[in-house]
């Protein structure tokens, strides 16, 4: 591929990961709303909404590699995607069982998955630069699973809430992933106009 056909790929595909990361934002911070606002009076909804969780993480990892390379170039996020749906599969079967169950497997897919998304953001780091905060996110995301484990096997019961607020900090990492891109392209459109 010429030069000029590579920074053309690079940067539609720094647009498509600005938009990426908006939508990523957005999902969440949706989610976090549903999530506080379902009451222990309805458990089938806050289930759903557990199991959505991290379909929707399956879902849009499989989205990202396929647009930015295919799996084989990204295999951090088809590994992600592969981590995400049997989380998913999962937590209906925790959900069976305790909520205890549930933030445990919670736990477990954070630490999995932050690891990867911080594999993800270390590479993409060298081309696109502004992935310091998915690195920030991927450790934290690491961190709080660890802390959901820990957490899980306490004789309080967790409810769905304990997972909003990792959702929450999760989008809030997205959107100003999303806005650090958005900044470096003004930048550099700025530099190219004078």
């Amino acid at each position: 591929m010429a030069p000029h056909q590579t920074d053309l790929v690079d940067v539609e595909r720094a647009q498509w990961l600005k938009h990426y990361y908006f939508m990523r934002a957005a999902f969440s911070v949706a989610w976090v709303v549903a999530a506080l606002a379902v009451t222990p009076s309805f458990p089938v909804i806050a289930g759903a909404l557990l199991v959505l969780y991290p379909t929707w993480d399956a879902a849009a990892n499989l989205v990202d590699a396929l647009r930015s390379g295919g799996l084989a170039r990204n295999r951090t996020q088809a590994l992600n995607v592969l981590v995400s749906l049997a989380t998913a599969v999962a937590v209906v079967v925790a959900l069976q069982n305790s909520m205890n169950e549930v933030l445990g497997v919670f736990g477990a897919w954070a630490i999995l998955s932050g690891l990867l998304q911080l594999a993800t953001a270390l590479r993409r780091w060298r081309r696109f630069g502004a992935q310091w905060a998915m690195v920030l996110s991927g450790g934290q995301s690491a961190l709080a699973g660890g802390f959901f484990v820990f957490q899980a096997t306490m004789p309080a019961v967790p409810s769905i809430a304990n997972v909003a607020g990792y959702a929450g900090v999760g989008a809030l990492y997205f959107l100003v992933s999303a806005v650090w891109l958005s900044v470096a392209e003004w930048r550099q459109g700025a530099r190219r106009a004078s």
